[in-house]
C-alpha cells in the first residue's frame, strides 16, 4: 500500500521562521497521522526570495504560511498567492492590525524583533548552556547551582525538559536514578523545592524503551527494556524521591510541554 504523499506548507519570514513553524506543527498534530512536511523559507527580504517560494509551490504544490511584518513583502505574496490560486495564511498581519486599533499606535515594521539582543536574550542563552553541561548526570556540580533539579530513570524526557524550561530562562540540571549507582549526596542538601521527580507508567517505559533499542538497532530484548529490570528502576527511584519529600509529576501520557507547565506552575506556587 502506498503511503500518501505529504502536503507541503511552506513557511515564509523575514526572520528565522520559529513563529509560522510552531504554529503549523501545533496545528498539523490536530490532523495526525496524516503527512505534513514544512518548508521554512526564513529571512526573505525582497520580492525575488517571494517569487522563489512561489514557483516551488506552483511545482510541487502547498500552501503558505507567513509572519511577514514589512507591508510591501506581505502584499506581494498575498497577491501572488490570490493570483495562482494558492492559500495563504497570514499569521501575524490580523493580530498586529488589532493590536495597532486598540493601542492607537503604527507597528515598528521591523523584522526578527521576536529576537532581541537583550538582558532576556542572554539569560536564555546561559541557561541553554547550563542545561546541556548538567545534563544526564555529567557533572554534579550542577545541582548547587541550578533552578531546577528532575530526577528520573532513564527516558523520562528529563533531556527535553531541561531544554524547554531553559528557554524559559531557568537553570536545569537532571540527574538519571539507576539502582547500581546512588545519587549524589548534593540532592539531599538543597532545598526539595528546586528538585522535580519524574515518574513513569512500567509498561508506558517499556514500550518507550523497546522503540529506542530499535532506533539503535539493537535487540528489544535487552535488559534495558526488561520489564522486572524497569519496575527495579522505578521501586528504586521512588525510595530516593521519598527521601527528599520532593514533588513528583507522571509524565506516562503527557506531552513535554503539558509536564513542564505543571512544573512552572509548581515553581510558581512555591516562591
Amino acid at each position: 500500500m502506498t503511503q500518501p504523499q505529504p502536503t507541503r506548507v511552506y513557511v515564509v519570514s523575514d526572520s528565522v521562521g520559529e513563529t509560522g513553524e510552531s504554529v503549523v506543527r501545533a496545528a498539523a498534530m490536530q490532523f495526525h497521522p496524516a503527512p505534513v512536511e514544512i518548508v521554512r523559507a526564513p529571512f526573505v527580504h525582497d520580492f525575488d526570495a517571494i517569487d522563489k517560494v512561489i514557483n516551488a509551490i506552483r511545482v510541487h504544490g502547498g500552501i503558505v504560511v507567513f509572519t511577514l511584518v514589512i507591508p510591501e513583502l506581505r502584499d506581494d505574496l498575498i497577491s501572488k498567492a490570490k493570483q495562482y490560486d494558492i492559500p495563504y495564511i497570514d499569521l501575524l498581519g490580523p493580530v498586529v492590525t488589532a493590536l495597532g486599533n486598540v493601542l492607537h499606535q503604527e507597528p515598528r515594521r521591523q523584522p526578527g524583533m521576536i529576537h532581541p539582543l537583550d538582558e532576556d536574550y542572554f539569560k536564555k542563552v546561559e541557561a541553554i548552556e547550563f542545561a546541556v553541561k548538567y545534563d544526564d548526570g555529567r557533572d554534579f556540580s550542577g545541582i548547587q547551582k541550578a533552578d531546577i533539579i528532575l530526577l528520573g530513570v532513564s527516558r523520562t524526557s528529563k533531556t527535553p525538559l531541561s531544554m524547554y524550561l531553559a528557554h524559559k530562562r531557568l537553570k536545569v540540571a537532571n540527574v538519571p536514578l539507576v539502582p547500581e549507582m546512588q545519587p549524589p549526596a548534593a540532592i539531599y542538601t538543597v532545598p526539595r523545592d528546586k528538585i522535580i521527580g519524574l515518574r513513569i507508567d512500567p509498561d508506558k517505559l517499556n514500550v518507550i524503551r523497546q522503540e529506542r533499542l530499535r532506533t539503535l538497532g539493537l535487540a528489544e530484548n535487552a535488559t534495558y527494556a526488561n520489564v522486572e529490570r524497569i519496575k527495579l528502576e522505578l521501586d528504586f527511584a521512588d525510595k530516593i524521591m521519598n527521601r527528599i519529600g520532593c514533588v513528583v509529576f507522571d509524565v506516562s501520557n503527557r506531552a513535554v510541554e503539558e509536564t513542564a507547565s505543571l512544573i512552572l506552575d509548581h515553581i510558581e506556587y512555591v516562591q
